[in-house]
């Protein structure tokens, strides 16, 4: 099970996991056990936030590939200050982001889907705007031509109220 989560998540090959390590051993001691295997780039010790001292492992950096491989090999059940070591290469840090949720991979891997996403749902919210423009204007002839009937309708009860206006409609009728 342990080997088919290392086989989905790409393997840093200059940086080693060392497990194991005594409450005494520090970030420089650290360095100097695996000096000798090749030029380091970066120890790091994370510490637990409730005691402040490092938890038990490290990570060592290493310039070149086959010094890791070098360091690895060597410092895999060794002992240091009492302990044995568990020396692996690691796996990359997890850091949040991505588009499910804790990824490991940057943060701007997703960019692109990012910004194809902002694209469409403004394009989205253009043609919505477009629509309902649209429909407003839709309902403003359909109130228009509404009140236009309604006004027909008045003159024509006027004029069946007022015998005058009667009149004068048959005398133009008869006129055509």
């Amino acid at each position: 099970m342990a080997q088919q989560a290392q086989a989905t998540q790409p393997v840093q090959k200059t940086t080693l996991y060392v497990g194991g390590l005594a409450e005494e051993v520090n970030e420089s001691i650290l360095h100097a056990a695996f000096i000798p295997f090749g030029d380091i780039k970066d120890v790091k010790t994370p510490l637990d936030q409730a005691t402040q001292k490092h938890r038990s492992f490290g990570f060592v950096t290493f310039l070149e590939k086959e010094d890791a491989t070098s360091a690895m090999d060597n410092m895999d059940g060794a002992e240091l200050y009492g302990r044995v070591l568990t020396v692996n290469y690691a796996l990359p840090e997890r850091i949040k982001g991505g588009e499910q949720g804790w990824a490991a991979q940057p943060i701007w891997a997703d960019a692109d889907t990012w910004f194809e996403r902002q694209q469409q749902e403004e394009e989205m919210q253009r043609i919505q705007a477009e629509n309902r423009a649209a429909m407003e204007a839709a309902e403003e002839l359909h109130r228009k031509k509404m009140a236009q009937d309604r006004e027909g309708e008045k003159d024509d009860e006027e004029m069946k109220d007022d015998p005058m206006a009667r009149a004068e409609a048959e005398v133009l009728k008869q006129k055509d």
